[in-house]
């Protein structure tokens, strides 16, 4: 094989592929003074003495900015307040535990704890991050894994999957699905247009 294939395969899988690398028998104050600068670019989150790095690939970001966009659309579409609080570090040490989402928002005002927060999964345990936000009590987690976006609220402390979303309640997860299975290929200005024209 030619250098320059290998080159090639390489960028191709670094686009498509998130990193993740564990630390196993850490505790809360390895979590807090962890060394973020020897992993820049990395999204820290902790539970159960484990301190989980994620590095995300480009499809990653695409696709959670997409998301994103669907969020803001959907706000501006039906008069909904919402307040974008990002990649934000949610934590409680008396949890033990912290969790950076790919996006998150709180609607209609500010809080400490986001109403709603997305997961994009190329790979990574999936299991352990709705975890992680369980103890945060998070109502409402969004995963796209697989090409799927599932919806997952918080019923009586317990996660169930839902096809209808708590915060955005005139979408479901089929439609969401639908437009997010697009964003890696197709137009996102386009895309848009056509979410607003099914959910109006």
């Amino acid at each position: 094989m030619l250098i320059d294939d290998q080159l090639s395969i390489s960028k191709e899988h670094l686009l498509k592929q998130d990193r993740t690398l564990s630390f196993s028998g850490m505790t809360w104050d390895d979590y807090e003074k962890f060394n973020a600068v020897e992993y820049l670019g990395y999204r820290a989150s902790f539970l159960d003495g484990v301190i989980t790095l994620m590095s995300p690939s480009q499809n990653h970001e695409t696709i959670k900015d997409f998301i994103f966009l669907l969020v803001v659309t959907y706000g501006d579409a039906f008069d909904l307040d919402y307040y974008p609080t990002g990649s934000t570090t949610f934590k409680d040490k008396n949890k033990q535990v912290g969790k950076e989402p790919d996006t998150s928002f709180c609607f209609n005002n500010l809080k400490e704890i986001p109403d709603l927060a997305i997961e994009v999964v190329f790979g990574s345990d999936s299991i352990n991050d709705l975890k992680k936000y369980q103890q945060l009590e998070v109502k409402e987690v969004w995963f796209w894994i697989n090409n799927v976006l599932e919806i997952y609220v918080l019923v009586d402390d317990v996660y169930q999957q839902q096809q209808y979303s708590l915060n955005l309640p005139k979408i479901e997860a089929k439609l969401l699905t639908k437009y997010i299975a697009q964003a890696l290929t197709g137009n996102p200005r386009i895309l848009k247009k056509g979410f607003i024209e099914e959910i109006i």
